[in-house]
């Protein structure tokens, strides 16, 4: 018989059989599904014309150029314990690949052993074996060894697709977990450079504080003079004291926030806390690139939180299909091929010790069947939570966008007028600071414009690291990075 005629006889017993059972082993409660909706608007918002170009497609390293916050991405993207967590997990993913892969293919195991039985005399078996001679003129052994050695095979016919859509679903929620390490290192990246933007806004406040500690002590020694020509109170005098103690506090509070990020980039770079090299200079003049966010519909080819909800999705749907398969037959050949002897000597004698056996076996649940149904209808309230975990995936990403756009334009706007307001009041210390000498204005004057003027600048400075992390957030809510 070939291969051929062999597989066609199968089937044909296959069908017979399932024709044979009952109408109940066949019957899959009926479950409404539904599909993902996939649609977003045309643009991000009526201001911004539609662009094909999109910032997401360009490269970490060509995206920040700073080569210090380069050389921490880097150091990150090699030391960070939860990237290097994911990765074992895509590994795991990997393993889950080849175990469901091997549950649709043939079990063949080899098999050896020996034994000894010993029937009673007043039984049908011990009734026969007394009376059989083995082999002529000489007694049967007693007890009975029994030696054997074979192979036996096992392969259950995947005729409805149950083992290799678990294998396809297997496969599914590997390339998720890959897209899963994807989005981790946009989050990494994004996480890192505006930590870095936030630790350069610091250094500037610092050293804002200390030109206004700086300013204010002159502002100190002169008020003390002039009491002591009894031209101002010494309410004067203990007011600018305690403006200069004031602006010492906020630099030491300065100082420990720069220490608490510092040491953030050391953990997300997976190492404990040192320095952090960094170009403090051109804080102020940097400038945000233009960001080209493209079309809404390029967010599902660019982010790889869309693409790994689009996988688990698509495992679900097999999930809900191997589920149902569980419904139907299962078709099982079992084969076992050996030699089983009395005696070593005899174990290899052919035909006399030969054995093998060939059976087919088919099953179908019938009675009872409240286990198999329960998680049919889990696999089908899962597949329902991963089309609306991904149409809120896709949803989600759409805002990031559209917020981080609008902010990027708001901010610049913003800075603008902060830069304009910076500059007056700078001009308006010194302008305070020459009347007060020249008694032409009151000390609350002086001490107000000097707390304004500093207010402004560290504002100023706030602003410019918004400007500069609403650039790294558009770039990681665009998909870029990974």
């Amino acid at each position: 018989m070939t291969i051929a005629m062999f597989k066609n006889s199968i089937n044909n017993y296959i069908i017979i059989a399932c024709l044979a059972l009952p109408c109940a082993a066949c019957n899959v409660p009926a479950l409404t599904q539904r599909a993902a909706n996939k649609a977003t608007p045309a643009g991000y918002n009526n201001d911004t014309p539609a662009d094909t170009a999109n910032t997401a497609r360009v490269q970490w390293k060509q995206f920040f150029t700073d080569p210090y916050l380069a050389v921490l991405i880097d150091s990150a993207l090699n030391s960070n314990q939860e990237l290097n967590i994911t990765l074992r997990e895509i590994e795991i993913s990997q393993a889950e690949i080849q175990a469901r892969k091997g549950e649709y293919l043939p079990f063949l195991s080899a098999r050896a052993g020996a034994g000894i039985e010993k029937s009673p005399r007043y039984t049908n078996i011990g009734a026969l074996e007394e009376s059989t001679e083995i082999v002529p003129d000489k007694e049967r052994p007693e007890p009975l060894p029994d030696y054997q050695a074979g192979l036996y095979a096992t392969w259950e016919i995947d005729i409805w697709h149950k083992l290799r859509n678990a294998k396809k679903a297997a496969v599914l929620r590997y390339l998720a977990t890959v897209e899963g390490k994807n989005f981790m290192v946009t989050n990494l990246i994004a996480e890192i450079a505006n930590s870095y933007y936030e630790l350069l806004a610091l250094d500037n406040q610092l050293a804002i504080v200390k030109q206004n500690i700086e300013i204010q002590n002159n502002a100190f020694k002169i008020v003390k003079m002039q009491k002591d020509a009894a031209r101002v109170t010494e309410l004067a005098v203990r007011r600018f004291e305690a403006q200069v103690l004031n602006t010492k506090s906020i630099q030491y509070d300065i100082e420990q926030k720069i220490t608490e990020t510092e040491n953030k980039l050391n953990f997300l770079l997976g190492r404990y806390p040192r320095p952090i090299p960094r170009n403090m200079q051109g804080f102020e003049a940097m400038v945000p690139d233009v960001v080209h966010a493209g079309l809404p519909s390029q967010l599902l080819a660019n982010r790889p939180d869309i693409r790994q909800a689009e996988q688990d999705l698509a495992a679900a749907k097999l999930d809900v299909a191997v589920a149902k398969a569980r419904f139907y037959p299962s078709f099982g050949i079992s084969a076992s091929v050996g030699y089983r002897a009395f005696n070593p000597s005899y174990l290899l004698k052919t035909p006399e010790s030969l054995l093998y056996s060939l059976t087919g076996d088919l099953t179908a649940p019938l009675i009872n069947r409240n286990a198999i149904k329960a998680t049919y209808y889990t696999a089908s309230a899962k597949q329902l939570q991963a089309v609306y975990n991904y149409e809120r995936v896709i949803l989600n990403a759409y805002v990031e966008v559209a917020n981080q756009l609008a902010k990027i334009s708001n901010l610049g706007k913003s800075y603008g007028l902060k830069s304009q307001q910076v500059q007056a009041l700078s001009r308006s210390v010194n302008i305070s600071n020459a009347l007060f000498q020249s008694t032409r204005a009151d000390y609350m004057e002086v001490l107000l414009t000097q707390r304004d003027a500093l207010e402004a600048r560290f504002e100023l400075i706030e602003t410019k690291k918004s400007q500069m992390n609403a650039l790294v957030n558009v770039y990681h809510a665009l998909g870029g990075g990974w």
